[in-house]
C-alpha cells in the first residue's frame, strides 16, 4: 500500500482489517473518556478481545486491560502496550466523528494508539507466537502521569510478568512513513507541579485593603518562566511551562486564591530536582514579596523515558521490516515530549518508537490521529512479536 511516497510491507490479514480498525479508532474518538474514567473504551477492548478468544482482565490500576497470548513454549514474554485516555480540552477538527464530549478530546492520538493495539491483538490472537507469550497492556491515565504507576501498583509485573516492552507514538514532527527509533534517553522525564496562592479579597477599588494572590501569581509566573536561563548549566537540557494560571471571578473582586500548575521536564533526574528546587525556592521567595502564603506541590512525577540497546534495535529492525531501512532514523535527539511507559521501561528493557504523520502537533485543538498510520503500526507491533518469537 502506498504511503509516505513509500511502497509499506505491511502484513495483508491486517492490511484486511483496517476499515475495521479505522471505525474502532473513530468511535474511541467520538467519545473520548478523561484518566483513569475510560469505563467505555476498556469495555470496547476487552468485548473485542473476547471475541478473538482471548480472556481479558479488566480493572487494572483503575481502568486498565490486559490480556496475554501465550504459546505454551518456553521464550520470553514481551508486552505492548497503548494507552486510552484523552485530554481536558476541546476538538476542532471538524471531522464527522468528532468528539461528542464537550470539553474532552482525543488530541494526543491514543485513540489511534488503543486500536492499533487491537488490531495487533487480533492478528496474534489467530496466528500465536511460536514461543514465549505476548502481554497485551491497555493502559489508562497516561496524560497525568499516573496510569503506569498506578498499575504496577495492581500487582501489573506480577501478574503478567514479561521481560521486554515496547511502545509507538504517532509523531508529526517525522513525516509520514518514516519512524524515529533511538538507543538511550528518548523522553523527558517530567513533574506536574501545583501552586496555591492563598492571599486576602476584598475590593478591586481598596486594593491596599486585600493581599493580592493573582497580582503574586503573575509575578511568580514570569519568575518561573525565567528558571531555565537562570539556573540551567548550558550544557544540560530541561524546561518548565506553566500551563495554567486560575483566579478571580469578576472585574471588580480581588480574589482571595489564585493557582497555577505546569510541568519540568529533563532527560536527567539531576535537573529534574534542580528545576524544582529552584521553582520552590520561587515560590518562598514571591511569598514574601507579597505577603501571600504560597504552597508548591507535585502532583506526579515519570522518570525520563530510556530505550535499551537491545530492544532499540529490535524496535527499530521491525520498522525496517514495514517502511524500509531507510524510512527508520536512529539517531534523532530526544523528544521533549513525556510517557510514563517509562515506568515499563525501567521494570523490563525494550524501546518507545516514533511514528510519522503529516498534522497538527498533538495536544493542538485540530490534531487527529492519522488512520493510515493503523495497519502500519499494528504491522510493526506483530513483525517485532514475529522477529522475537518465531
Amino acid at each position: 500500500m502506498p504511503y509516505g511516497q513509500r511502497m509499506l510491507k505491511t502484513i495483508p490479514e491486517i492490511d484486511a482489517v483496517h476499515s475495521e480498525m479505522t471505525e474502532w479508532r473513530r468511535d474511541i474518538h467520538r467519545n473520548p473518556e478523561l484518566a483513569f474514567t475510560e469505563t467505555r473504551t476498556a469495555a470496547l477492548v476487552a468485548g473485542r478481545l473476547r471475541e478473538w478468544g482471548l480472556d481479558p482482565v479488566e480493572g487494572i490500576g483503575g481502568t486498565g486491560v490486559v490480556a496475554v497470548i501465550d504459546s505454551g513454549k518456553p521464550g520470553p514474554s514481551v508486552a505492548l502496550r497503548a494507552d486510552m485516555d484523552a485530554l481536558p480540552m476541546d476538538d476542532a477538527g471538524g471531522k464527522a466523528w468528532h468528539s461528542h464530549t464537550s470539553g474532552i478530546a482525543h488530541a494526543c492520538g491514543h485513540d489511534g494508539h488503543t486500536a492499533a493495539l487491537l488490531g495487533t491483538a487480533r492478528h496474534l490472537a489467530a496466528n500465536p507466537p511460536a514461543s514465549g507469550r505476548v502481554v497485551l497492556v491497555f493502559q489508562p491515565a497516561e496524560e497525568n502521569g499516573l496510569g503506569a504507576r498506578a498499575m504496577i501498583a495492581d500487582g501489573l509485573l506480577e501478574r503478567f510478568a514479561f521481560d521486554e516492552a515496547y511502545a509507538f507514538h504517532n509523531m508529526p514532527l517525522l513525516a509520514p512513513g518514516q519512524a524515529g527509533v533511538r538507543t538511550g534517553p528518548t523522553l523527558n522525564g517530567y513533574v506536574v507541579w501545583e501552586i496555591t496562592v492563598e492571599g486576602v479579597g476584598g475590593h478591586g477599588a481598596a486594593f491596599f485593603k486585600a493581599t493580592d494572590p493573582l497580582q503574586a501569581a503573575a509575578r511568580l509566573a514570569v519568575e518561573i518562566s525565567s528558571i531555565v536561563g537562570r539556573y540551567l548549566d548550558p550544557a544540560d537540557s530541561g524546561l518548565i511551562t506553566v500551563c495554567s494560571l486560575q483566579a478571580g471571578s469578576s472585574h471588580n473582586v480581588i480574589p482571595a486564591l489564585a493557582t497555577l500548575s505546569g510541568t519540568l521536564r529533563a532527560l536527567r533526574p539531576e535537573v529534574i530536582d534542580l528545576l524544582y528546587r529552584r521553582l520552590e525556592a520561587a515560590c518562598e521567595g514571591v511569598a514574601t514579596l507579597s505577603g501571600c502564603t504560597i504552597t508548591c506541590r507535585r502532583l506526579a512525577e515519570v522518570p525520563p523515558c530510556v530505550n535499551a540497546p537491545e530492544g532499540a534495535e529490535r524496535a527499530a529492525a521491525a520498522c525496517a521490516a514495514v517502511l524500509g531501512e531507510a524510512a527508520v532514523i536512529r539517531d534523532h535527539p530526544p523528544f521533549p515530549f513525556t510517557d510514563d511507559f517509562a515506568l515499563f521501561l525501567e521494570a523490563a528493557p525494550g524501546a518507545y518508537l516514533f511514528l510519522g504523520q503529516d498534522s497538527a502537533m498533538c495536544h493542538n485543538p485540530a490534531y487527529d490521529f492519522d488512520d493510515a498510520l493503523l495497519p502500519v503500526a499494528a504491522s510493526i507491533f506483530a513483525t517485532l512479536v514475529r522477529q522475537r518469537l518465531g
